[in-house]
């Protein structure tokens, strides 16, 4: 039988449906299943999550939305009615949940995992700074080579592509797992013409400091707790009269409280309009010391003209060797001493703006990173057979990982139905 290799369905499997107000994944994936959209392609989106008040509508776009369950049959009758051309995983665990079924279901589907970031990066940061106050860029590769890592490599190998935001983990994936550049592509954020060129309030028309992100991310909220125990002291007493507004959503009772009139911290909690406050603030921080991806909040401000602070970690892969739009320290003092001389000099702030602006419109042109993403995926799908053959090890691990997991998940199934 002869591979269809026009594509006119599209599959996409998410974790969560999109919240692109609440973090960078949701307006990852909210993103591509646009670009989706706009090839003229039907677009299916399945998730294992509930609608909650904060998902984007996937209706208004045209997109069909499909409620699944992990450890379920019912899910091979549906992918084998809609019979997609590819198949797009929301991580890498989506892969391992789904992967088999879809491979079972529909051979000739392309398989593809939005990595969203690396999660064998961010563990292993995470894991070196519990207890240490300090940022750690490079792990080792015994760090490097932890749990998460034997489960993300093998998703990634049995899959026909995978897209990274970052070209660090591009390198790193190439470098430290001999992962072929055939089964990568990177693709960073795709903002639209008008993020690209947005107008934003002068300098003397801002006023105090901003940090924004999902409570829920462990990097965003040791941030939080590094930024009011060690940083803002040292920021406030300079700045007096300054406020540091800390913005996330889904802010647990720990973090709320947090907040203190006296000192200037407010935890205002969930920001209802991001460009609004992004836009009031004269300048952001990130002290991120550990992590992976690129970060939405710094290309937030940056995109609104808002000059930054953050980390070595940060900025990683995100301005791809221009000027920084902003400062970069990885100790507290030099954190604090940058935020008070961008808050204090005009000039500096400004050219700190266009540094950001100049990043943004050269990495993330969504018109231009979108078109280089369709052509490879329709590359890829054109040879979908002689592109798997290149791929022994993914080929391998497929075998074995349908047998184990399919028999798990039958077992599961079962043992639910008792």
């Amino acid at each position: 039988m002869t591979l269809q290799t026009e594509i006119s369905r599209v599959l996409v499997i998410g974790s969560l449906w999109p919240e692109p107000a609440s973090s960078g994944a949701g307006l990852r994936m909210l993103e591509l299943s646009q670009l989706f959209v706009r090839q003229g392609w039907q677009v299916t989106y399945a998730s294992t999550a509930a609608v909650n008040e904060h998902s984007v509508d996937l209706s208004l776009l045209g997109i069909s939305c499909v409620t699944i369950a992990v450890n379920d049959s019912g899910f091979d009758h549906f992918v084998a009615g809609l019979q997609p051309d590819v198949v797009l995983f929301d991580r890498f665990s989506m892969e391992e949940q789904f992967g088999w079924r879809v491979e079972k279901a529909c051979p000739d589907a392309m398989r593809i995992i939005e990595t969203i970031d690396l999660h064998l990066l961010r563990e292993a940061r995470q894991q070196l700074a519990k207890g240490n106050r300090s940022v750690i860029r490079q792990p080792s590769k015994a760090a490097l080579f932890n749990e998460i890592a034997l489960r993300e490599i093998a998703a990634l190998l049995r899959s026909d592509l995978s897209i990274l935001v970052s070209d660090f983990e591009v390198q790193l994936l190439q470098e430290q797992f001999l992962l072929a550049p055939a089964l990568l592509h990177y693709c960073p954020f795709m903002f639209e013409p008008a993020d690209l060129h947005r107008a934003s309030p002068a300098f003397e028309a801002r006023r105090h400091f901003i940090t924004i992100g999902n409570f829920r991310h462990p990097p965003n909220w040791d941030a939080v707790l590094w930024l009011k125990e060690a940083i803002w002291p040292l920021i406030r007493r300079e700045l007096p009269e300054a406020e540091l507004h800390v913005y996330g959503a889904y802010a647990p009772p720990r973090a709320t409280a947090l907040d203190d009139v006296k000192s200037g911290f407010r935890v205002p909690g969930r920001a209802a309009d991001v460009h609004t406050v992004m836009q009031s603030a004269r300048v952001c921080l990130a002290p991120l010391r550990f992590g992976a991806g690129i970060k939405t909040k710094l290309a937030d401000a940056m995109i609104h003209g808002t000059p930054n602070v953050t980390t070595s970690i940060g900025a990683e892969g995100m301005h791809g060797g221009l000027p920084w739009g902003g400062a970069l320290a990885d100790d507290a003092v030099s954190f604090a001493a940058a935020a008070v001389a961008l808050y204090r000099d005009e000039r500096a702030w400004q050219h700190a703006q266009a540094d950001g602006q100049a990043i943004v419109q050269a990495l993330f042109d969504g018109e231009r990173n979108g078109r280089a993403l369709i052509a490879r995926i329709r590359e890829i799908r054109v040879r979908l057979p002689e592109h798997r053959l290149d791929n022994f090890v993914g080929a391998m691990l497929r075998h074995h990982h349908q047998r184990s997991t399919e028999f798990m998940s039958r077992w599961i199934e079962a043992k639910n139905r008792t």
